[in-house]
């Protein structure tokens, strides 16, 4: 038996993800919640007489025949539901479309999207929102894209061309060939883009046509189910309902559910099971988390359906858990291997703390993909035992001492805690903002750590006594010199070519003016003591800095980004005189 492909909306927020559902679904879902912007997950079904009622003059044209018994849309804000709609190794989801408001190109979330689809390896199509934007678009009484283009002007296409291939180059530099639909040689190579109008329906016909054909034609496989098997699904979100309790909001993908069933999910402290009381389906095309008087009740949902279940023992179920039925003989296997995977830990890192295992696994991925360790995983407040975990970090490797927390508070003494050990605790509840925060911070970390570094080696430098330029003979001696390669500091002690010891730096000014370093070129006056100029140092003396042959070959090897070619030979320059005066 085949299923219907279970399909994720993404996007940018405002670029039209529930607008383009409520099209769909013809409900006013969009209107009426905050600010149009989706604030909750939903999940609706659209059966196969309706995508044939939106889309028939266009399969007709195309000669396509859909066998699908029809399409499970899933609703997401921020993309939480397509990370927790999860099992090992990838996601529940089959498809995912990516909203793209044209007018507007790329934004944050999108790119949050694009690497989220790219790490779980999901197949997407680029729904190229809002053409009825562009200016002079005349909205015509259809929902195919095809027949409403042949009605616009030649300057009005003209300017959906260009926004088009502005979308074609930015996710091109995300690593992903595309092209409109229609001109697409190679659907396993490039990505469809859909231009389509999610307030007046153009385009739409197109986007559940070739949603439905790709699945088809390339997750059959992926799809076959076996409906009498035990039930095999992911916890959306935990939600109380009047008259029911807590309630889990789960995508079934594989076999059955049926009231009185057992199933077993993951809780804080392990497994656990509970009891079926009753099982809620949404009607077709209704919104899953309307009200429960616009669900109706069933025995047995089978897959794939979005699914409301009530039930006495779920106040400790985590959203992003399997639920499996308990007459799987292997139901605690699948989600202890569920849980392995997701918690595993290395041996160093970050401490990162998050809302959901979803979440924990999606940031997981995306700082793996940039090299980032991670020592330990949480879910819940962030602790104080958190924080002292990240304070260990700090003696054997500084970058890894900070906290990371999606969509989670601190408790006050891991705040007080913080603040006394100065552990950073960088918190956000979006993705992409957690990350690129935490790589800014990081990137500060090492300019910081490189600038302590620098300020506690010795550089090599070849200083040239100017004639005529001694302003005090001793007590400190203060003259005038050129820095003829690399740099001197206050600190720094002098020698001669021969090996001779002069002194110390003990400072450097340039017309009155106390400078912290002195580099090739620049002529300034030092002062050094226990000097008597006339006798250790007179008039056109070459100086150099002394660096020992073991601080030689750290610069040379361990620290050769911070030198020059220049610097190079100097430090040859110095190993030769540390070697010919008997210095180490």
């Amino acid at each position: 038996m085949i299923r219907q492909p279970i399909i994720t909306v993404m996007g940018h927020v405002d670029h039209g993800k529930t607008s383009l559902l409520d099209k769909i679904r013809n409900t006013a879902i969009a209107s009426r919640e905050a600010g149009g912007i989706t604030q909750h997950i939903g999940a609706s079904e659209v059966p196969l007489d309706v995508i044939e009622k939106i889309c028939g003059p266009v399969l007709k044209k195309m000669g396509a025949d859909i066998k699908l018994p029809g399409l499970l849309f899933i609703d997401t804000p921020g993309h939480e539901a397509f990370t927790n709609l999860r099992k090992r190794g990838g996601s529940i989801s089959d498809l995912a479309i990516l909203v793209v408001d044209i007018t507007k190109n790329f934004e944050p979330q999108t790119y949050e999207a694009l690497n989220i689809l790219k790490e779980y390896k999901t197949p997407f199509l680029v729904a190229a929102n809002k053409i009825d934007l562009i200016t002079g678009w005349r909205a015509q009484p259809t929902y195919s894209f095809a027949e409403s283009l042949e009605k616009q002007q030649p300057n009005v296409v003209a300017d959906l061309e260009a926004k088009l291939y502005t979308l074609v180059g930015s996710l091109s530099e995300a690593g992903f060939a595309s092209e409109r639909f229609d001109r697409v040689t190679d659907v396993k190579k490039e990505v469809s883009i859909m231009p389509l109008s999610a307030k007046t329906g153009e385009g739409i016909a197109e986007l559940l046509m070739y949603a439905a054909g790709l699945s088809q034609r390339f997750l059959e496989k992926r799809l076959e189910i076996d409906p009498t098997e035990p039930g095999i699904g992911g916890i959306l979100e935990l939600k109380e309902e009047k008259g029911l309790g807590i309630t889990l909001d789960a995508i079934l993908y594989n076999g059955n559910l049926k009231s009185n069933d057992t199933i077993a999910f993951a809780t804080a402290t392990g497994i656990k099971t509970a009891k079926i009381r009753a099982l809620l389906r949404p009607k077709p095309l209704q919104e899953m988390r309307e009200s429960t008087s616009k669900f109706y009740y069933v025995d047995m949902v089978s897959a794939a359906a979005g699914v409301k279940i009530s039930g006495s023992g779920f106040e400790d179920a985590l959203a992003g858990s399997l639920i499996v039925s308990t007459s799987n003989p292997n139901y605690e296997k699948e989600i202890s291997a569920e849980l392995s995977e997701v918690f595993t830990t290395d041996k160093t890192g970050i401490i990162l703390k998050a809302d959901t295992i979803g979440s924990i696994e999606a940031i997981s991925r995306l700082l793996k993909s940039s090299n980032t360790m991670i020592s330990k995983k949480g879910l819940g407040k962030i602790t104080k035992r958190d924080i002292l975990d990240a304070f260990s970090m700090r003696a054997t490797d500084p970058h890894n001492a900070i906290v990371l927390a999606f969509s989670v508070p601190m408790e006050d003494d891991a705040k007080a805690e913080a603040e006394a050990a100065g552990v950073d605790v960088i918190s956000a509840n979006i993705i992409y903002k957690l990350i690129d925060d935490y790589k800014l911070w990081l990137d500060n970390e090492k300019k910081r750590e490189k600038d302590r570094l620098e300020k506690s080696l010795t550089f090599p430098g070849q200083i040239k006594v100017l004639p005529n330029s001694c302003f005090r003979v001793s007590h400190p001696a203060v003259f005038g010199v050129e820095v003829s390669a690399g740099r001197i500091r206050p600190s720094y002690l002098l020698i001669k070519e021969n090996g001779d010891i002069i002194g110390r730096v003990k400072e450097i000014q340039d017309n009155a003016i106390t400078k912290q370093e002195a580099k090739k070129g620049e002529s300034v006056a030092i002062s050094i003591n226990d000097v008597t100029f006339g006798r250790q140092v007179k008039d056109n003396d070459v100086l150099y800095t002394f660096i020992s042959s073991e601080e030689i070959r750290a610069l040379k090897f361990k620290y050769s980004d911070m030198i020059n070619d220049e610097d190079v030979e100097l430090l040859t320059k110095l190993s030769e005189i540390n070697s010919s005066s008997g210095k180490t």
